[in-house]
């Protein structure tokens, strides 16, 4: 019977408490999607800095739990049967931890798969759209003298927003009037958009007046609140 502290990943961040879920993350968008749900729900866990100042992503305890070196990442103690089960791509986590839970996701099988064609629409285009527009608009990229990388960025940024703008025109949140892990997933990405990233003027948010909409109401709620700050950085 496998425990806790078979997992190799343990001996880098031992657990305080191994009878809670581990999560092993940074506060980045998809590292919060995970330390919001948890919020959300509940569930009792344990939050471990992944330190990429450190390259603590790339150790090889961490690896032994994601070979794709990338949080978040869990271990949950008891997973289906009882047994623990590891799990990395916060998509694929947000899912377990809401089926696990029966919070935040569809009961029906037909509001399942909507939700889940959104959750792709974040992992497959949000996250990889808006993350490489903050490289080329306040990282390295901005040095290039050729624009073009940028602007295609941008360009499928403002796309992507005018995607989920139209969709928010008439409801709430992602799924209707209620708040799913499918806001979790993209909302994040959207907040670093505008902050961190500091790119709301190159993508004329101005223009998705729904989607910033949303975003307020996303920010203000108190789980969302606590999970943008865990794990707190060292």
């Amino acid at each position: 019977m496998t425990a806790l502290s078979d997992f190799p990943v343990t001996q880098k961040w031992p657990a305080t408490y191994p009878e809670r879920l581990q999560l092993y993350s940074l506060p980045t968008p998809n590292g919060v999607k995970v330390s919001i749900m948890l919020e959300e729900i509940g569930l009792p866990y344990e939050a471990h800095l992944v330190s990429f100042d450190t390259q603590d992503q790339m150790s090889p305890e961490f690896l032994s739990l994601n070979p794709n070196n990338k949080i978040p990442a869990i271990i949950d103690p008891n997973g289906p049967g009882g047994q623990p089960l590891a799990l990395f791509e916060s998509g694929a986590i947000l899912l377990y931890l809401a089926e696990k839970s029966g919070q935040f996701i569809p009961p029906d099988a037909g509001g399942r798969y909507e939700l889940i064609q959104w959750l792709m629409f974040q992992m497959g285009g949000v996250g990889p759209m808006f993350g490489q527009l903050g490289f080329f608009h306040k990282f390295a990229g901005r040095e290039f003298e050729d624009k073009r990388p940028r602007d295609r960025y941008a360009a499928e940024s403002r796309r992507l927003l005018g995607v989920l703008n139209q969709r928010l025109a008439t409801r709430l949140w992602v799924m209707g009037d209620v708040y799913t892990i499918a806001d979790m997933a993209i909302f994040p990405w959207v907040r670093n958009l505008l902050g961190f990233y500091d790119a709301g003027a190159l993508v004329g948010i101005e223009d998705f007046p729904h989607v910033t909409r949303a975003l307020a109401a996303f920010v203000e709620r108190p789980a969302v609140v606590r999970g943008l700050a865990i794990p707190q950085r060292g």
